[in-house]
């Protein structure tokens, strides 16, 4: 008889992706969720793993062997409660992660503020290319691969290592748990509001990181960044290699959409990328990723060749529908730096055409306020910004815009925003939304609303 693992809170995409690999394994997995919805019930349903909706007690009823308690549960949740008061066996999901899949492998680990996901998915995707059948977890889903992890068919493992905590008894960054032997650092700057109080405390974390990677690994960062120059400085046992301007891996871009550019490492070029991504966020992703790759012997020349393939991830500029010279993207930016950086991307890559974008504040972070003064600059790309504000936001959004860049507008209903931008909608629209939720449904609403 197969063991059951009970998962509490298995839609997120963590808990989702985890729930995968268990079920790879040969255990029997079921799990509940607040909210079942897809992409992730979608995936879930395909695998054969049994769905609940709610936190009730009588789910945990006969007890399971183990249940993984996700991040998002904490006490007073009744299903918690229960585990607590009948002393069943529990565990986060970053440490099942660690003694169940990772103890033996080669992990490669993608950590930053920005672009974890995207990096982990060009990192799997050169791999796989290169031959060898890296086992992922990602936080998103990949389009070359449609799943968001897989145990895979070698002893190479790339995981998307979140800064978040790991559980209501745990408050230690996820990432501790890991144990990579190839870093990447993407970046570093404030957020998590709800759990961190500034940035020292978000360095302190990834200082203990790099305590946990060994001496014969790699850490890959970018030089010019002064917060992860403060993080490697704190201590590092471990030989790094520096991306960027100043970096010991630099690009030249091809074409100011950063959709062509040329890979140099130590000064010698190794080759050019054409590929369908753009923006300097994701020329910087793949740079990473390219460096972290040839730590596990994949050649640059190789892992350009790959980048041709790639396609993006599920929600990074994802194009919807393009109907009547009208197109329509699903992007995950929340904050400003994301969301300018994407913007900006678009705007090198449409020339004159018109940018509407339509932005969901609704991370942890925003919902304190933490990156008010940051939302207007960061839009300047566009032509019209379009701000959800709903009843229950808790915050001021409207006053935290008004001295926007660009012409604003702030709405409380959905059927507000899409009456708004159907009026927007001539020939040439670029049309994104960007939130790091399910918007509502918005993205189906709008499909369907221009599609008519």
């Amino acid at each position: 008889m197969s063991q059951h693992i009970h998962i509490l809170g298995i839609c997120g995409t963590f808990m989702g992706s985890l729930a995968i690999l268990a079920k790879q394994q040969g255990y029997r997995v079921t799990g509940s969720d607040a909210n079942v919805y897809p992409p992730m019930s979608t995936q879930l349903e395909q695998q054969g793993i049994e769905l609940l909706q709610g936190y009730h007690p009588e789910h945990l009823q006969p007890a399971p062997d183990l249940v993984v308690i996700g991040n998002a549960l904490s006490r007073g949740n009744p299903a918690v409660e229960y585990v607590l008061e009948r002393g069943l066996p529990y565990t986060s999901g970053p440490q099942w992660l660690s003694e169940h899949v990772l103890q033996s492998k080669w992990v490669l680990a993608v950590a930053g503020t920005h672009g974890k996901t995207t990096t982990s998915s060009i990192l799997a995707w050169i791999l796989e290319e290169a031959g060898m059948q890296p086992g992922f977890l990602i936080g998103g889903v990949p389009q070359n691969f449609s799943v968001s992890a897989r145990l895979g068919g070698s002893d190479f493992f790339v995981v998307e290592a979140d800064e978040y905590d790991s559980a209501f008894f745990d408050k230690r960054s996820k990432f501790i748990h890991y144990r990579p032997r190839t870093l990447v650092l993407n970046n570093l700057e404030f957020d998590h509001a709800d759990i961190f109080a500034d940035l020292a405390a978000i360095e302190t974390q990834f200082h203990h990181l790099l305590r946990t990677v060994p001496s014969n690994g790699l850490v890959i960062y970018p030089a010019h960044e002064s917060t992860l120059e403060r993080v490697v400085q704190r201590g590092c046992w471990t030989p790094t290699q520096t991306t960027g301007d100043s970096g010991q891996w630099q690009v030249e871009l091809i074409s100011a959409d950063g959709s062509a550019f040329k890979v140099l490492f130590d000064k010698e070029l190794q080759g050019e990328v054409r590929w369908s991504l753009t923006g300097q966020h994701n020329v910087a992703n793949a740079l990473a990723a390219i460096a972290a790759a040839r730590h596990v012997g994949v050649l640059p020349a190789q892992a350009i060749a790959a980048l041709a393939q790639f396609k993006s991830v599920k929600r990074r500029m994802e194009k919807i529908t393009d109907s009547r010279g009208v197109v329509l993207y699903d992007d995950f930016a929340h904050h400003p730096t994301a969301i300018e950086s994407t913007l900006q991307g678009l705007r090198h890559q449409v020339g004159a055409d018109k940018i509407v974008a339509v932005i969901e504040p609704r991370s942890n972070s925003m919902k304190l306020g933490a990156h008010r003064e940051g939302l207007a600059p960061s839009t300047a790309a566009a032509d019209l910004v379009i701000w959800y504000a709903p009843d229950n936001l808790g915050w001021d959004l409207a006053a935290a815009v008004q001295n926007a860049p660009v012409p604003t507008q702030v709405l409380g209903s959905l059927d507000g925003i899409v009456e708004q931008v159907l009026k927007q909608a001539t020939p040439a629209t670029h049309v994104v939304l960007m939130s790091n939720g399910g918007f509502g449904g918005l993205p189906q609403l709008l499909a369907k609303a221009l599609e008519s």
